[in-house]
């Protein structure tokens, strides 16, 4: 995705809603990757803010509190709105409304803020009918009780998060830091984006979706599962890995093979290989000068014509369009800064 620059030269603020019961991991997401966000001259690039709807401490999932120094007025000043996962929104969890004084606080909002939510945050934006027909996620474990709560939202359960313009919503958790790292991307490029995820100790993305955290029974407690093949493959995305070969490796059948596959992943073989192969793609594309006919080879997709496809069909751009934007000059190996 092209980067979206700022024209003017004032921080972009971000306003961070804390609602009674707010989970405190997810509070802290957007201070963290935000603030963490320099330009070359080693200026801020977001002013991140807290407030709840009254100005007043706000009560946790922990044994603590949080107190924050700004009531709902600074709802109106926001360039982008991140509504944190929270368990005491009431009415909004058990029937799908705001209640009255959030319903209130949220109107301020201007028309054209970015609004984004982690976790089931999601409950919010989907209650002020921002998420009306149009695609958004959640946690895994409440997308079923979301999506009876909100018929109208186009629900996935199986992605990390989902970008939808000026809407933009995140599974669980830990992908609140990925959808943060995705808006800091889309904003500023990849390599600031990569300079904040190395300073979290985390990585820049994550391939996959959620599916591959969900509870499933593991048949048998045992080492005959697709991990280590996996982790063969990854070695070998130059080559060609046929679903036999990947089979014969795990010793099982292919029928096996891939029902163990899709329990321990959450998807088929050949497709987390093309994702597995997207990524080393990119990762070229962004840290090497190799031309694009050898990072086709290493990456796996043979071609370029083939990896032009793939890498379109994933993301929406070509190989030299994604270099052109996300090109780093420097090493990616670089210490981290705390």
């Amino acid at each position: 995705m092209i980067a979206i620059v700022r024209k003017d030269h004032a921080r972009h603020r971000v306003v961070v809603l804390a609602l009674d019961g707010v989970i405190p991991f997810e509070l802290s997401i957007p201070s963290r990757i935000f603030g963490a966000a320099e330009g070359p001259d080693g200026e801020p690039l977001y002013e991140v803010i807290t407030c709840s709807v009254d100005g007043r401490p706000v009560r946790t999932t922990a044994d603590f509190s949080v107190a924050v120094e700004h009531g709902a007025e600074v709802l109106a000043t926001a360039d982008t709105l991140v509504i944190p996962a929270s368990y005491g929104a009431g009415t909004i969890h058990e029937a799908g409304r705001l209640p009255e004084p959030l319903d209130a606080a949220l109107a301020t909002v201007r028309p054209r803020t970015r609004m984004v939510s982690i976790c089931i945050g999601s409950y919010a934006l989907a209650a002020m009918g921002l998420l009306d027909g149009r695609p958004a996620t959640t946690h895994w474990h409440h997308s079923e009780h979301f999506q009876r709560l909100f018929p109208r939202v186009r629900v996935d359960p199986d992605v990390l998060f989902v970008d939808d313009g000026d809407v933009l919503t995140s599974a669980g958790a830990a992908a609140g830091v990925d959808l943060c790292l995705h808006i800091l991307r889309r904003d500023h490029g990849s390599e600031v984006a990569n300079q904040v995820a190395r300073g979290c100790v985390v990585p820049p993305w994550r391939e996959g979706g959620q599916a591959q955290y969900i509870e499933r029974p593991v048949p048998e407690p045992s080492t005959s599962g697709t991990a280590h093949t996996r982790a063969w493959a990854l070695e070998r995305l130059d080559e060609p890995l046929p679903l036999s070969e990947l089979a014969a490796h795990a010793r099982m059948s292919v029928r096996t093979f891939v029902r163990r596959f899709r329990e321990e992943v959450g998807m088929p073989p050949g497709q987390w290989l093309i994702r597995q192969r997207v990524d080393r793609a990119r990762h070229l594309l962004e840290a090497s000068d190799l031309p694009v006919d050898l990072i086709a080879h290493q990456s796996g997709f043979g071609t370029t014509a083939s990896l032009r496809h793939h890498l379109h069909a994933a993301i929406g751009v070509s190989p030299m369009a994604y270099r052109r934007t996300f090109h780093i000059h420097g090493s990616l190996s670089a210490p981290a800064e705390f």
